[in-house]
């Protein structure tokens, strides 16, 4: 992932916390540069080719984080600002010495090179538990071998050594790093021996990530040691922002320890299990309607190949937008060019532009796109608002025939190519999931959608006892 030079996005941190420690509210500010270009077209086509990168891998590995969303904390006496992702469950960031590779210079000058690590924090034993769960469940012994440890400490369980340095990968990026122990502050809360990566080297990953990933590294898992409802049920509501500077202002709720059991406007759709995957939050998605027409799914959409890690459909905060197996998207492109063609002439120049398609010129008159419903498992239909899916914004540059004007694009995206390539079949990214509140229910293995004004959401929590 290379994030854009051309948009910062800064989330503020502010905490509710209630007397029993069950219930966090974070809300998420949003704000754009002003001292670069953030017209629409151009942030798009950024954004697109980013993923586009990031998929022609086999999605084998953990998902790299989006541009869009980051959470802010402290580690020890540092405070850090990390993207939030759900589809990773590692908390990393980067320690001096820290060399970043393919990554632009104005994110690696001196004055935004990350200070000595906290003299409070300390080495992660190989012996850890979460030593194994970094180096993907290898062994004790295999570990403390390779930290040097003398072979009677080995046969005796005993690994005073630190954990060894571990590799970690995203689709588009790579760090490696050690595991270190220091306490995690939000405010008035504290965690004590809160376990992180700390990063010396990185391939175009200059910022650091918070995973809030099913797997025991996570965030929410560790502060699971404090209450275990903060990690067993958490959300986020989105502010659509559409890329309107004005409404990215506004804050987006983030909830640990959410209780939603007798809120009936949620829609839930059962998790899957993807044991050589099982950080990611996977479900099954079984059509895509389009107005009148429902378009089946892959099968590989639907389900998980335990034995192979193959399939499924990933729910992630850090990937900006859908991903649909290339079959599939070509079939949902061509029904919507269907009825929204007969109206609107293509603009290919937005299309060349964005990276994104099919994108059409549209006139002065309202836009008419037909509905579009994705349905999961377990009977669970989910009606996206036409700004998830179908983006209008005013070209600011003219193409090479002149042309300008308003244009609308489809904000889906198609990747791969033969279904069953590796890892999981679909991507559901975070602008498809604005103006929802997401649940992710470990308790009762469920994702829930509902829909909400977000920033409304985040005010009536924020007066709430």
């Amino acid at each position: 992932m290379s994030p854009l030079p051309h948009l910062l996005i800064i989330i503020s941190l502010f905490i509710i916390i209630s007397s029993t420690q069950s219930t966090l509210i974070l809300p998420l500010h949003h704000s754009l540069s002003t001292t670069t270009s953030t017209t629409p077209h151009h942030h798009l086509k950024t954004t697109s080719h980013r993923q586009h990168i990031r998929h022609n891998h086999h999605l084998s590995l953990p998902l790299s984080p989006g541009s869009d969303y980051t959470l802010s904390f402290s580690i020890g006496r540092r405070p850090i600002t990390l993207y939030m992702d759900t589809g990773s469950d590692l908390v990393w960031f980067p320690c001096f010495p820290f060399e970043c590779i393919l990554c632009d210079d104005e994110q690696t000058t001196p004055t935004s090179l990350p200070p000595p690590i906290s003299a409070t924090s300390s080495a992660v034993p190989c012996g850890s538990p979460l030593c194994s769960a970094a180096h993907s469940s290898l062994p004790s012994s295999d570990l403390c071998a390779a930290a040097s440890c003398p072979l009677v400490t080995i046969e005796t369980s005993v690994c005073p050594n630190p954990c060894p340095p571990f590799y970690y990968a995203y689709g588009d990026g790579s760090l490696i790093a050690h595991l270190r122990h220091d306490h995690l502050s939000m405010e008035s809360l504290k965690v004590a021996n809160f376990t992180f990566g700390c990063a010396h080297s990185a391939l175009a990953e200059p910022i650091g990530v918070a995973g809030f990933g099913r797997g025991p590294l996570s965030l929410p898992a560790q502060l699971s040691s404090l209450s275990p409802s903060l990690g067993r049920r958490f959300s986020y509501c989105l502010v659509s922002h559409s890329f309107d500077s004005d409404r990215l202002r506004l804050p987006s709720p983030l909830i640990l320890g959410r209780v939603v059991d007798d809120d009936r406007r949620f829609t839930f759709t059962p998790m899957l299990d993807d044991p050589k995957h099982p950080y990611f939050y996977s479900v099954g998605l079984d059509a895509i309607s389009v107005g009148s027409a429902r378009i089946d799914a892959l099968p590989s959409m639907r389900a998980v190949d335990a034995e192979r890690g193959v399939g499924g459909t990933v729910v992630d905060s850090g990937t900006t937008y859908t991903m649909l197996p290339r079959a599939l998207y070509e079939r949902v492109a061509r029904e919507l060019d269907e009825r929204v063609g007969r109206r609107y002439a293509r603009s290919r120049e937005a299309e060349a532009e964005t990276g994104l398609g099919p994108c059409y010129h549209l006139g002065e008159e309202g836009v008419k796109v037909p509905r579009m419903v994705l349905h999961f498992a377990g009977n669970a239909s989910v009606v996206l608002p036409r700004r998830n899916y179908f983006f209008g914004f005013e070209r600011g540059e003219k193409g090479k025939k002149g042309e300008k004007g308003r244009v609308g694009c489809l904000m889906v995206m198609g990747v791969g190519g033969e279904e069953g390539e590796g890892g999981p079949a679909a991507t559901l990214g975070n602008y498809q999931q604005q103006g929802f509140e997401v649940v992710y229910d470990l308790e009762r293995r469920r994702v829930g959608f509902a829909r909400r004004p977000c920033a409304a959401l985040w005010e009536s929590l924020a007066r709430s006892p």
